[in-house]
């Protein structure tokens, strides 16, 4: 049997990927790729970072696919991921200009001791590796629970403010502090590259 996928709904197109066809897979990333693009490209300066943002919010969305539930929009989940994605590369991007500009100052700061430039450096190289995910739940569990316990639903359960705010029946604005408090905390520990 044949499908046209350009004639599918975004909830018939999610229940044949479901169902492991991959040509509603493709269907999906071209009928949304340039919504998400344009929606993340402000937060870049190179075209890129724009690039690895798109392609790796949409393999975020294929590997929870199963989870998602078809009542919902799709776009929404699909922004939320792609925001904090985006997120993740900014922190990402900060921390290497932040180790480029250690290595600028202690270079000429000491010039002919390379061995603090190295010290310095290794740990935050450590946190860019393929260990980042558990490093940062490292981090996550280091963070004052107060702070832990609403950025593991954030950044790990990719839980909307609404939703933490009810799950933890916490004021929203308490959880847009915490988060906002979390994000500061955790750039500083993933920036110095060892759990406080």
């Amino acid at each position: 049997m044949e499908y046209d996928y350009r004639e599918m709904t975004d909830k018939e197109l999610v229940e044949r990927a479901k169902a492991s066809d991959q040509l509603a897979y493709r269907a999906i990333y071209e009928k949304h790729e340039k919504t998400v693009r344009a929606r993340i490209t402000g937060y870049f300066r190179w075209r890129a970072d724009v690039d690895d943002v798109v392609s790796e919010s949409f393999q975020k969305f294929f590997s929870k696919l199963d989870s998602f539930d078809t009542s919902r929009e799709l776009i929404p989940w699909l922004i939320t991921i792609a925001n904090r994605t985006a997120l993740d590369h900014l922190e990402s991007i900060h921390r290497e200009d932040e180790k480029k500009e250690n290595i600028l100052r202690k270079s000429t700061e000491a010039p002919d001791d390379s061995s603090d430039i190295l010290s310095d450096v290794s740990p935050e190289d450590e946190i860019i590796n393929s260990q980042e995910h558990e490093r940062l739940m490292g981090f996550l569990k280091e963070l004052d629970p107060k702070y832990g316990e609403v950025m593991k639903k954030y950044m790990v359960e990719e839980l909307e403010y609404e939703e933490i705010s009810k799950q933890l029946n916490l004021p929203l604005n308490t959880v847009r502090t915490r988060i906002r408090r979390g994000k500061e905390k955790l750039a500083e520990m993933m920036t110095r590259g060892e759990i406080l």
